[in-house]
């Protein structure tokens, strides 16, 4: 949902009802992952997508009628390979969408929601999706020391109980950068599934930081951002960071890349990209990262380089296992020759990484293309 937020909150600002079609479950080979989301606004405008273009003329009707009634939907898409053509949702998964009206009225938390998502800061959103509780009913919940209302907490569930247990939950959902289908009973009872609550949570963009401020990282840089990752270019070289070298939302920094790294902040969802091919950058820069929480650590050279740049590493004390951590040369093998290329193939190996992606050709692969998914940023 957070890419079509800008929409949804100025709708929300103008007063304008609109209706709001999350996936709050997947099986098999569904398209989207749980937490799509498209909206249909004044005019039958309309943002987003829950299938990829598979069943949106049917959503797009659901929420029209959403919106004319005030009350919340649920409904399931796709049926078995065979049929999937006839119902359209051709990857032959199903999708479960919960369809719901949501206005300053109906929701007053969303403009608080949507205002913490654009900040970047943490925030979860649970709602009631099947029960006796009231379907669409919504809870907006950040964590411990973020600006918030309500000690944290904003709306209502149905119940005080209901709304203990799931804040609870919503605080671990976020931890973990997760959302799924949660059940409860009508009170918060944690033995019980009578009531279905599905918890969204926007945990702040994950970063990219580019060590090496050239026409490579330029273009590394601007894919990480349409990927959706808070980039970072550092550079020890004044003259070569500069921000009119890169997009306009890329943080450039000019330091020594160890000194930086150092001092930052990583995760598990961080990656790094160590475009420098020098010793004394790239071997007291991979000490430290390598050292880090990270979801991937590349660096560029040639397989020469790579060899001295390892056991530069190995003398440094680094272990067999941090070593197996760093992907060198970094990229996939797309016989990429420009910058754009080359940003490419690094792109695709981050993503193969984070999904467990072969990188083969689909043509040479079997089984399900898109195997359903446990979060959604």
């Amino acid at each position: 949902m957070r890419e079509i937020l800008p929409a949804l909150s100025r709708w929300y600002a103008q007063g304008s009802p609109f209706g709001l079609a999350t996936v709050v479950a997947v099986s098999r080979s569904a398209p989207r992952d749980p937490g799509a989301a498209m909206a249909v606004g004044p005019g039958d405008e309309v943002v987003g997508s829950v299938s990829g273009g598979c069943v949106e003329g049917a959503v797009f009707e659901l929420a029209r009628e959403v919106l004319e009634s005030g009350e919340a939907r649920l409904e399931t898409f796709g049926f078995s390979d065979e049929d999937a053509f006839a119902v359209g949702l051709t990857c032959g998964g199903e999708i479960t969408v919960l369809v719901r009206r949501v206005s300053p009225g109906d929701d007053p938390a969303f403009g608080l929601l949507a205002r913490s998502v654009a900040a970047g800061r943490p925030v979860t959103l649970a709602t009631v999706t099947d029960g006796p509780a009231r379907r669409g009913a919504s809870l907006a919940v950040w964590p411990a020391g973020e600006p918030a209302p309500d000690d944290g907490v904003h709306g209502t569930l149905g119940t005080s109980g209901l709304d203990v247990a799931v804040s609870a939950d919503a605080q671990g959902e976020l931890a973990q950068g997760a959302s799924e289908l949660r059940h409860y009973g009508p009170h918060g009872e944690r033995r019980e599934d009578t009531v279905a609550v599905f918890l969204h949570s926007f945990a702040p963009p994950p970063r990219m930081l580019v060590f090496g401020a050239i026409d490579y990282a330029a273009a590394v840089a601007r894919i990480g951002d349409f990927l959706g990752y808070r980039v970072t270019v550092c550079d020890a070289r004044p003259v070569f960071a500069t921000p009119q070298r890169f997009p306009a939302a890329v943080e450039v920094v000019a330091e020594w890349p160890h000194v930086y790294l150092a001092g930052t902040t990583t995760d598990e969802r961080t990656v790094i990209c160590v475009l420098t091919h020098d010793p004394k950058f790239d071997v007291p820069l991979l000490e430290e990262a390598l050292r880090r929480p990270a979801a991937y650590i590349g660096a560029m050279g040639s397989r020469r380089t790579h060899e001295d740049r390892t056991a530069r590493l190995r003398e440094a004390g680094l272990s067999a296992g941090e070593l197996a951590r760093l992907r060198s040369p970094l990229g996939l093998d797309l016989g990429a020759r420009t910058p754009d290329e080359v940003a490419v193939s690094v792109a695709a190996e981050i993503v193969a990484l984070r999904w467990g992606g072969s990188g083969a050709p689909l043509t040479a692969t079997a089984g399900a293309i898109h195997p359903p998914g446990t979060a959604s940023r």
